[in-house]
C-alpha cells in the first residue's frame, strides 16, 4: 500500500508539472538529448567517448591493475583507484548494455538533482522571492536543457553522481547542525572524491571557521570541524592502502594527474593554467621545456585562487547558509586551476548558481550582473566557443570564454564576502 501511494503521489506531481509549457518543453527536449545520445556513442562516437575508458578501467581493475594508469586508453584516466571498482559492473555488462544502463542512470541521477535542488531552495530562499514555485520549476527546467547535458551523455560522464553526492551533503549540511549529520554530510562528500577529485578542493571550506574583522579574532569550532574533517577523510583514506600495498599506482596516479605528458597537450580546456600552457606551446616552447613548468603553473594558479577564495571566505560579513559559497568557490578553483577542466564539468558547478540566484536578495546585482549571465552563458553558450576553438586552434588555441565568466563569478563571490549589508542593492555591489 505505501508503494502504491507512492507512486501515485509522483504521478500526481508529474499532473502538475506537466501543465508548465517549460516542464513539456524541458522533458521532451532532455528526452531528445538522451536517445540521440545512444543513438550517436553506440554508433558516430563508438571508439571517441569517456566511457569506453572507464569500461577499459573496470577490464583493467580485475585483470591488470599494475597497469591502471598505463594502459592503452583513448585519454588518461585520472581517478583514484578505488574508483575503478565502481566501473567494474558495466565492463562486466559489455560495452552496448553496459553504456545504456549507464546513461540510465545518469537519466536518474538528473531527476533526484533537481529534487534535491528544490528541497534545497526551499531551506535557503530568501524571504522577498516569491511563494509559488513556478521560477523554482523555470530553473530547474533550464539546468535539464543545459547544453553541457546532451555532452555528458554523449561522453558517457560521471559528473552526475558527483553532483548528486554534492547536494546531498549540501542538503544535510544546511538541514541538520548535529554532529551525527555533519560526519554523514562530510562522508558522503568523501565519497564524491573518491569517483571524481573534482571536489577535492571544498576541504578547506568545511572546516567551521570565520575570522570576524571587527573584533580582529578567529572564530572557530573546533568539534564540528574535526568531525566534518573526519568524516571527508575517510573515504579518500581507503586509497592509501592500495597505494601502500602497490606503490606503482601512486606513481601512475602522481604522473597522469601532475606531471605526465598528458597534461601539456593544448586543448580546449577552459582553467587558468591550461590557458597558460596553450600560450607558451604557441610562442615556441618545447615539450620538454613545459614539463618543467607545467607543475609550478598548476601549483601558482592554485594558491593564487585557493589562496583568495579561502582568505575571502575566512573574513566572510554573513554565516547563515555559508557553506554554498563554500562549495561554489571549492568547485570554482578546481574549474580554474586544474589542467583539464571541461564543458561537462558545468553540470557540477550550475546547480549552485541556481541556489546562489534564490539565496541573495530577489533583485540583488550580485545575481543580475554575475551569477545569471554565468548560469545562462555556461549552460547555453559554451559550446559555441568550444566549437570555434576546434576551427581556430592551429592560430589561436584559447577557449577563454568560460573562463572570463567564472573569473567574474569568483570576483563577485568574494565581493559579497566582504560587503557587510546582505542587501546588495544595484548602489551597494
Amino acid at each position: 500500500m505505501e508503494i502504491e501511494k507512492f507512486f501515485n503521489n509522483i504521478k500526481e506531481q508529474f499532473k502538475k508539472l506537466w501543465k508548465f509549457k517549460i516542464f513539456r518543453y524541458a522533458v521532451i527536449l532532455h528526452g531528445i538529448y538522451f536517445i540521440v545520445s545512444l543513438i550517436l556513442t553506440l554508433t558516430v562516437f563508438r571508439n571517441q567517448n569517456d566511457f569506453l575508458v572507464y569500461y577499459k578501467v573496470g577490464d583493467v581493475f580485475i585483470n591488470d591493475i599494475n597497469n591502471l594508469y598505463t594502459a592503452d586508453y583513448n585519454w588518461p584516466f585520472r581517478y583514484f583507484p578505488i574508483s575503478a571498482l565502481f566501473f567494474v559492473p558495466y565492463y562486466l555488462l559489455g560495452f552496448n548494455l553496459g553504456f545504456i544502463v549507464f546513461n540510465i542512470i545518469n537519466l536518474i541521477l538528473n531527476i533526484l538533482i533537481c529534487i534535491l535542488l528544490y528541497k534545497i531552495i526551499l531551506i535557503v530562499k530568501g524571504v522577498n522571492h516569491e511563494s509559488e514555485d513556478n521560477r523554482v520549476i523555470f530553473y530547474l527546467c533550464l539546468y535539464l536543457m543545459s547544453l553541457p547535458q546532451v555532452f555528458n551523455y554523449i561522453l558517457g560522464q560521471i559528473n552526475l553522481y558527483i553532483t548528486l553526492l554534492l547536494l546531498i551533503s549540501l542538503y544535510f549540511f544546511l538541514k541538520h547542525t548535529t554532529l551525527k549529520w555533519n560526519f554523514f554530510a562530510s562522508l558522503i562528500l568523501g565519497i564524491s572524491v573518491i569517483i571524481k577529485p573534482i571536489t577535492l578542493f571544498l576541504i578547506p571550506f568545511i572546516i567551521v571557521i570565520n575570522f570576524n574583522l571587527g573584533k580582529k579574532k578567529f572564530e572557530i569550532q573546533y568539534l564540528k570541524s574535526i568531525i566534518r574533517l573526519v568524516g571527508f577523510l575517510i573515504p579518500v583514506s581507503l586509497n592509501i592502502f592500495i597505494f601502500l600495498i602497490n606503490p606503482e599506482l601512486l606513481n601512475g596516479f602522481l604522473n597522469v594527474n601532475l606531471t605526465g605528458e598528458d597534461t601539456i597537450l593544448i586543448n580546449h580546456s577552459f582553467s587558468i593554467t591550461k590557458l597558460v600552457q596553450n600560450f607558451l606551446i604557441a610562442i615556441g616552447f618545447s615539450q620538454s621545456q613545459l614539463l618543467t613548468l607545467q607543475l609550478p603553473i598548476f601549483i601558482t594558479t592554485l594558491i593564487i585562487f585557493g589562496g583568495l577564495g579561502f582568505i575571502f571566505y575566512l573574513i566572510r560579513r554573513f554565516d547563515n547558509y555559508s557553506l554554498i559559497y563554500g562549495y561554489t568557490f571549492g568547485i570554482l578553483i578546481m574549474l580554474l586551476g586544474y589542467f583539464d577542466s571541461w564543458d561537462h564539468h558545468l553540470l557540477i558547478l550550475t546547480p549552485l548558481l541556481i541556489i546562489i540566484i534564490f539565496n541573495v536578495p530577489r533583485n540583488s546585482s550580485l545575481t543580475k550582473k554575475f551569477v545569471k549571465p554565468t548560469f545562462f552563458f555556461l549552460s547555453f553558450f559554451d559550446l559555441v566557443f568550444m566549437g570555434i576553438w576546434f576551427l581556430s586552434q592551429e592560430f589561436f588555441p584559447f577557449n577563454f570564454a568560460s573562463t572570463i565568466f567564472l573569473l567574474l563569478l569568483f570576483y563577485a563571490m568574494s565581493k559579497y564576502c566582504l560587503i557587510k549589508d546582505l542587501q546588495f542593492n544595484n548602489n551597494k555591489f
